[in-house]
């Protein structure tokens, strides 16, 4: 027997309710979204960083889902690409 879990059994002790799996799936989808307008916009990490004064390791670590944003950094990190955040109401099923 290995000492070793398989992503799967690790998983299932983590014990994550339907609501975090949306929020980390919100999460992620939200930092895609930043990378994407960045990106759109041609802009480096380190230019961004001079534009908003977040030091580019930061932006790194936020683009590689090693540490989540708080909601004031993304709106540092948007504003100078042209974008904001907006509240909508969720779609019904």
């Amino acid at each position: 027997m290995s000492k070793f879990k398989t992503w799967t059994e690790f998983e299932k002790e983590l014990n994550f309710t339907k609501e975090d799996d949306a929020e980390i799936e919100l999460e992620r989808q939200i930092i895609e979204a930043t990378i994407e307008a960045r990106k759109k916009a041609q802009l480096t990490q380190q230019e961004l960083s001079e534009l908003t004064g977040i030091v580019q390791s930061s932006i790194a670590k936020i683009e590689t889902f090693k540490r989540a944003p708080r909601c004031s950094t993304l709106m540092r990190l948007l504003r100078p690409l042209g974008y904001t955040l907006k509240v909508v109401p969720l779609e019904k099923k």
